[in-house]
C-alpha cells in the first residue's frame, strides 16, 4: 500500500522513552482532500511478562529446546480516524517436554487512518499494522530470553496481510455453509 505521508522521527521521544516511537507527519495538500491517510502516531510496549518457573534447576539439565508461539491481534477505535492496534505474542520454551520459560509481549501502536473504504480499513488494521508492530515484539522477546540466559529466540517474519486474507476467506467459506 502506497503511503501518502512524509514522516520525520520526533527526536524528543527517543530521548525520553526507548520503547516508544513517535512520528510527526506532514500531509500533502492533495492527500488531505482526495486520498487515504495513514500515519504512525506512536509505537509502544503495552505489556511485558517473563517467567522461568523451574529455574535454577533448568540450567543444570541438557538444553533440548522446542519453542511454541501464539499470536493474537486486537484493534480498537480511539476516536475518529485514530486507531490502536495491539499484537500479543506469547513464546514458551520447553526442554525435555517441560516449560522452562514463557515470554509474553503486547506491542501496540496508535495509527491515524482516514478515508479508507471499510474493506481497506480492515486490511490496514488486520495486516499492515501488525506487520509494523511484529518486529518490535520479536526484538523484546529475544532480549528477554537472553536476559534469562537462554539462547536468543529468532522468530521468523510473518506476513500478516496474507494471514488476514486467509482469515477472511475462511470466514466467507464458513458463512456459505
Amino acid at each position: 500500500m502506497k503511503s501518502f505521508l512524509k514522516s520525520k522521527k520526533d527526536k524528543k521521544s527517543d530521548e525520553t522513552s526507548p520503547t516508544s516511537t513517535t512520528t510527526n507527519s506532514t500531509i500533502s495538500p492533495t492527500s488531505a482532500t482526495q486520498g487515504p491517510e495513514f500515519a504512525i502516531q506512536r509505537i509502544y510496549l503495552k505489556s511485558l511478562n517473563y517467567s522461568a518457573p523451574d529455574s535454577p534447576s533448568v540450567f543444570q539439565e541438557a538444553w533440548k529446546p522446542t519453542i511454541d508461539m501464539q499470536i493474537q491481534t486486537n484493534t480498537s477505535k480511539l476516536s475518529e480516524g485514530l486507531h490502536e492496534a495491539v499484537i500479543k505474542v506469547t513464546v514458551t520454551g520447553k526442554s525435555n517436554n517441560k516449560p522452562v520459560f514463557t515470554v509474553e509481549v503486547e506491542q501496540a501502536g496508535i495509527f491515524v487512518i482516514n478515508r479508507f473504504t471499510t474493506e481497506q480499513l480492515g486490511m490496514v488494521l488486520g495486516g499492515m499494522c501488525p506487520n509494523i508492530l511484529f518486529p518490535y515484539a520479536r526484538e523484546a522477546i529475544t532480549e528477554l530470553a537472553t536476559r534469562g540466559t537462554f539462547p536468543p529466540i529468532y522468530l521468523a517474519p510473518i506476513n500478516f496481510d496474507a494471514v488476514y486474507t486467509q482469515a477472511l476467506q475462511k470466514q466467507a467459506a464458513e458463512t456459505e455453509k
